[in-house]
């Protein structure tokens, strides 16, 4: 998979880039993540990529034609998805992270800044992701979110990939507890069924504990886990 990123600030990809399992998978050729700064497509000596908004208020906004300019001088490689991070898109989840791993060639991440964009660069945009209902300083820590989130689904980036059958929201709940040695840490004790040698019991608590976790962490997931055909909201 091909990974290309559209920013104003592309240092600040570097460190997390080359780390941990990221890392490794980038090293080894199991996606390729590519840095495109707007600044070196535009045309004035100053590079300018942002000016005042029409209609007056505070702030700047991106110009539309340095980020036209940087997108179009990629090589497209079908399917494809041209994503603008912002927190008017829609919520980013497993579900859609397991979509762009398994359905895309190519991911465009435009990354925002300063007050916003210009609406006119919706016309590259094929969709929209937020992270959530609050507003971050840039696009840039979304645009990561969504990197890690996908590359460690591709395959060869984790070691054994049945682990990701257990993530949490693979099968509509949220993770069970893990344990490792000391089976005693002050006076807390590893549950003796994981001690016990029993599979089918360790599997059944285990169940047991995702779905106490999930009905007390996040209860609309567990709506919709026993009604997964019906839509519900849940006021919290």
């Amino acid at each position: 998979m091909q990974i290309d990123v559209i920013t104003l600030f592309p240092d600040f990809f570097n460190s997390p880039l080359q780390c941990s399992l990221l890392g490794k998978a980038l090293a080894k050729g199991i996606a390729t993540v590519n840095l495109i700064n707007p600044r070196d497509f535009t045309t004035d000596k100053h590079h300018q990529v942002d000016d005042i908004p029409y209609g007056g208020g505070v702030g700047m906004v991106l110009k539309p034609e340095p980020i036209f300019a940087a997108v179009e001088s990629l090589p497209i490689l079908p399917p494809r998805e041209v994503i603008l991070l912002t927190p008017q898109g829609e919520t980013l989840n497993q579900n859609l992270l397991k979509n762009f791993a398994s359905n895309y060639q190519q991911l465009v991440l435009i990354c925002g800044h300063y007050e916003g964009i210009d609406e006119r660069v919706q016309n590259l945009v094929t969709r929209e992701v937020s992270l959530g209902d609050f507003v971050l300083t840039c696009g840039e820590i979304p645009a990561l979110t969504l990197i890690n989130g996908v590359v460690r689904l591709l395959p060869g980036t984790i070691g054994k990939p049945e682990s990701l059958c257990a993530d949490s929201f693979e099968d509509g709940l949220l993770d069970y507890p893990h344990y490792t040695r000391p089976p005693i840490f002050r006076e807390w004790e590893v549950p003796p069924v994981l001690r016990s040698g029993n599979h089918q019991e360790i599997a059944q608590w285990r169940y047991q504990q995702q779905l106490e976790a999930t009905k007390k962490k996040r209860p609309d997931l567990m709506i919709k886990y026993n009604n997964p055909d019906v839509e519900h909201e849940v006021k919290r």
